[in-house]
């Protein structure tokens, strides 16, 4: 089969190799990268947790990245009318388009708490642009953040956005309208301009600010923490996070990549642009962790912050540095260009399948998706205040005390998308047509049947062990 690069949702699909990396490499760079990667980073003893982390994208996740993609592509369609159409040309049931509708239904949950949580984001870019533009009118711009306030009342806005309801809404509906308008606006005129602005304004923000750590910070630290391997710290439960971290931070079983894939022309050699993407994305965490750790023990914080290590520990380090300021300021417009070429992905995927299932206009379907996705994000910004003792299933042990937002990340995080990325690696490894595959990934014979053995036998196994453990972590004690 030959991909027609999205015809069924009226695309032409990218307009180049490169603005197809770059709106993928949007895709996978996100929150995952500079919030989950150093706290995660932190948690697990640094180095050892790295090199594994590593590891396991080089030979699970950038497989089943060219698997998504390579499916997208051969389908032509949306993600669950590309996986149907492979199905068929390799004559096999069509019922593996399930797949597809798993996927885009895993991508459009995130996307409502997502939201969510980018609105934190553009909360903290709006107290750290006040706070710099305070600085510039007293004419100190080299002032530290939130100058004059106590440790105790920095750490204490997070609990005082939590607690407005209103204010996290209106967040939400800021950050939904700009990831709506961008996919309403198409392929060309929305997503790629996106990316093709976007993409390199974060790499040269992160890189800035990672010199800033450099030279301010604690960089020497900061490097034995992430590259000398502690082997001792490799427990169980070390080696599951790095594991879900490498598939999950590509965003895969999302809907997206595959989406995306339909849009790439014939012409595009798969196998190194995958390549390329999962490159970018690793090296985006660990320049994330080379951004952080060095301004943490600069001032003696704890890298083992958890997920407050951003919005809470970081801003805390900024008042206490020079130019504090103006970097939290620049900080936290990287964090939200990095959430809105993320979400940009996970809106397209059920935009694209509404689209080609009722026909309508690119703009009405966006919308309409992203308006029943907001919806559902407000039931988990109201979880933090007004419905704060709801637990939506509290019946089960492993979600007994979380909150809306939580239940919804840890059942999208720790069933839908390990089951997503089972799926894929099963149907490209036994069931697609291995000719088609061969001819789609432009793999040569030796990689080929390298890349065949990771998709068909090391990555179902290992995301079989993720969606395990996620489902009964007491396993790993």
């Amino acid at each position: 089969m030959v991909s027609t690069a999205g015809t069924q949702s009226g695309e032409q699909g990218w307009s180049s190799r490169s603005a197809f990396i770059l709106a993928a490499v949007g895709a996978a760079v996100g929150l995952g990268n500079i919030w989950r990667f150093p706290t995660l980073a932190g948690e697990s003893g640094g180095g050892a947790f790295v090199l594994v982390y590593i590891g396991f994208v080089v030979l699970l996740g950038l497989p089943l990245v060219l698997s998504e993609i390579m499916l997208g592509r051969a389908g032509g369609e949306d993600a669950i009318g590309s996986v149907e159409n492979v199905a068929r040309e390799s004559g096999v049931s069509t019922r593996w388009k399930g797949l597809g509708a798993l996927q885009i239904t895993s991508g459009f949950l995130i996307l409502s708490f997502y939201s969510v949580v980018a609105g934190w984001v553009i909360n903290y870019v709006y107290l750290a642009g006040g706070d710099f533009l305070g600085a510039v009118m007293s004419g100190d711009v080299f002032a530290g953040a939130f100058a004059g306030e106590t440790q105790d009342q920095i750490t204490g806005r997070m609990g005082d956005l939590f607690a407005d309801p209103t204010r996290l809404i209106i967040l939400h509906a800021i950050f939904m309208a700009a990831t709506i308008w961008i996919v309403a606006s198409g392929v060309h005129d929305g997503i790629e301009k996106a990316a093709t602005w976007l993409m390199p304004a974060f790499f040269v923000l992160l890189v800035i600010i990672t010199i800033y750590g450099a030279l301010t910070g604690n960089f020497g630290e900061a490097v034995a923490f992430l590259f000398t391997p502690d082997f001792s710290k490799l427990s169980p439960v070390v080696l599951n996070e790095a594991l879900g971290q490498a598939l999950f931070s590509l965003s895969l079983a999302a809907g997206g990549l595959l989406t995306y894939g339909a849009y790439v022309s014939k012409d595009v050699n798969l196998a190194p642009t995958a390549g390329m993407i999962a490159m970018a994305d690793t090296t985006v965490a660990i320049l994330a962790g080379l951004m952080i750790f060095p301004i943490v023990f600069a001032v003696g914080l704890d890298p083992a912050g958890g997920p407050a290590l951003i919005f809470q520990t970081l801003p805390v380090a900024f008042n206490e540095m020079p130019a504090g300021a103006l970097v939290g300021f620049v900080f936290f417009i990287l964090i939200f260009f990095a959430a809105l070429t993320s979400s940009i992905s996970l809106l397209e995927g059920p935009t694209a399948w509404v689209i080609d299932k009722t026909g309508w206009a690119r703009k009405k379907a966006a919308i309409v998706v992203g308006l029943v996705a907001f919806a559902i994000g407000v039931t988990c910004a109201l979880g933090y205040n007004v419905w704060s003792e709801v637990r939506p299933l509290g019946f089960w042990n492993i979600f007994a005390e979380t909150d809306i937002l939580d239940t919804l990340d840890g059942f999208t995080g720790k069933i839908m998308l390990p089951l997503g990325a089972l799926l894929v690696a099963l149907f490209v490894g036994w069931r697609a047509d291995a000719n088609m595959v061969k001819a789609q990934t432009g793999l040569s014979d030796g990689m080929f049947l390298v890349w065949r053995f990771l998709v068909a036998w090391a990555a179902p196994i290992a995301v079989s062990l993720v969606l395990l453990f996620g489902l009964v972590p007491g396993l790993l004690g």
